[in-house]
């Protein structure tokens, strides 16, 4: 397969999720069903921040989707849409430089 990296790039769209369950619930279907993402990392953080001017301090999930930019929107979509917090963080950062096979196994595995 030939890759034109202007056509279909390698993204990584980050988001944390107060527990473990609902960010598996969440992920397998946009891996499985809906092939919006590849695969997602996910680890255990302690965050601080300010909401409704009160300091929190939580345990929460980090989660790194690794996605396509063919499908990097419609995963934010579904993303924004089912999250459990008000108002979910969503960052999507490029890949700059992937290999080649690693990029061709994204494609292969999304939409």
């Amino acid at each position: 397969m030939t890759i034109n990296k202007e056509i279909d790039n390698g993204l990584i769209l980050l988001s944390t999720f107060p527990d473990e369950e609902s960010l598996i619930d969440l992920s397998k279907t946009l891996i499985k069903d809906k092939k919006l993402c590849a695969c997602v990392n996910y680890a255990r953080i302690n965050s601080l921040y300010m909401w409704k001017n009160d300091l929190k301090q939580e345990s929460e999930f980090l989660a790194l989707y690794k996605t396509t930019s063919k499908c990097v929107e419609q995963l934010k979509t579904e993303i924004l849409k089912k999250h459990p917090y008000e108002i979910p963080e969503v960052v999507i950062l490029t890949m700059k430089d992937v290999s080649h096979g690693y990029l061709n196994w994204l494609i292969d595995s999304t939409k």
